[in-house]
């Protein structure tokens, strides 16, 4: 598995590749789901734990309007209670994206690589204390009055999408803890939902122009290393947000 990984760790161009106009410098995530369970991934991947566990709570109403209009609402809570909450913007096309729409070190736009597409999103977070986190978790706070005003703007001048509707709430926490292979290559997310549910997804980012590239080296990977992939290689959000509303 070392050498497997060390053999993976540069993925060079191929001769005369053709870039994408635009998207010189930007980076794409590789996520492929994996269908073994989470032990075994472990075991077979010999993973090492990056950090500790976290709290993750998604935000959507009971039909999950956010989601169908491509907006996760997700905050990410540590150990001393303080968090991260993120929107996140599906289907944007990083090159021509409005750039003082994304504050410096508030945002970025990237693309997720899965399955056999490759999409552009904007991410914007701001950091919440503890209690802010509490409160929101809790439903004293409605997620509107929390989101930054970077987060506001996007969702009005981007999205044609403000004022949040009524309904939005907290579901979760999902439990998520994050391994990555002992050459530091890949990082491989484990969650699990409240009533046990898992999921598992390794992940890589690179370069946009190296990512047919990297994913197909990916694949190998796992392959050698008898890690199953899902058949179902579309994203996991709607699987998740879907479960928690069960």
């Amino acid at each position: 598995m070392l050498a497997m990984v060390f053999a993976a760790a540069v993925i060079a161009p191929r001769a005369g590749a053709a870039e994408v106009p635009g998207t010189t410098g930007m980076h794409a995530e590789i996520q492929i789901e994996l269908c073994a369970p989470a032990d075994a991934i472990v075991r077979a991947l010999d993973l090492r734990p990056r950090g500790t566990p976290i709290k993750v709570w998604q935000f959507d109403d009971a039909a999950l309007v956010l989601f169908g209009r491509g907006l996760r609402l997700r905050l990410r809570v540590t150990a001393d209670g303080r968090s991260e909450f993120t929107l996140k913007v599906a289907d944007q096309d990083c090159a021509r994206v409005d750039r003082k729409l994304i504050p410096p070190g508030e945002g970025k736009c990237e693309y997720d690589a899965y399955g056999t597409g490759t999409a552009g999103a904007v991410s914007l977070t701001r950091s919440l204390d503890a209690k802010s986190t509490s409160d929101l978790v809790a439903g004293r706070i409605a997620p509107a009055q929390l989101l930054a005003v970077s987060q506001i703007r996007y969702l009005r001048e981007s999205v044609g999408f403000w004022p949040l509707p009524p309904g939005i709430h907290a579901l979760g926490p999902m439990q998520v803890r994050t391994y990555r292979t002992k050459g530091k290559l890949y990082d491989i997310d484990i969650t699990q939902l409240p009533d046990g549910e898992q999921f598992a997804e390794i992940s890589r980012k690179v370069p946009l122009t190296h990512a047919t590239r990297a994913k197909a080296v990916m694949e190998a990977d796992l392959s050698r290393a008898g890690v199953e992939m899902c058949a179902d290689q579309s994203s996991q959000a709607g699987r998740k947000l879907r479960s928690l509303l069960r």
